[in-house]
């Protein structure tokens, strides 16, 4: 069995940045954030890094995305080419912060497996992975929003 590499969507793959806006008013409207997904330019970074772990490794994909978006999730991977690999996404309704969900998810996706690297762009979720032991490798190449950042640490939305 090949060992894993683990690789998140947002802000590692898929560039959010055009979808950002949709967090910024009072109010968040997370149904056109989620939405927008499917329209996501890729981040050539996170594609090469992708393209060269899939020769030696298993590919997983580990989202804070919610179940609710698997469709355009899956057709997007698909339409710009990436591997098949196991998708893994939050519960609808779960709004525990990412560096508590994500971690779980990957206990459950990782049990019984080596795990060659685990990628995200979040760092608190990379201190977490870090902290239980797996490899892993910070994508700092997608800019930094303060309001992704609040989405995924205090709505417990990515």
């Amino acid at each position: 069995m090949r060992p894993l590499a683990v690789f998140d969507i947002d802000g590692v793959l898929a560039d959010v940045g055009h979808r950002v806006h949709f967090l910024e008013q009072g109010r968040k409207d997370w149904g056109s954030f989620f939405g927008g997904a499917i329209h996501d330019p890729v981040h050539p970074e996170g594609r090469a890094l992708l393209t060269s772990a899939a020769e030696d490794c298993e590919i997983a994909y580990l989202t804070g995305r919610p179940e609710w978006c698997r469709r355009d999730t899956d057709r997007w991977l698909s339409r710009h080419g990436f591997p098949d690999g196991t998708l893994v996404m939050r519960r609808n309704g779960d709004r525990r912060p990412a560096r508590q969900a994500k971690p779980q998810m990957m206990r459950k996706l990782a049990a019984g497996r080596v795990v060659a690297v685990v990628v995200d762009d979040d760092l608190e979720v990379c201190d977490a992975y870090e902290a239980a032991g797996w490899t892993v490798l910070r994508a700092l190449w997608a800019s930094r929003s303060v309001e992704l950042q609040q989405a995924q640490e205090e709505d417990g939305r990515t």
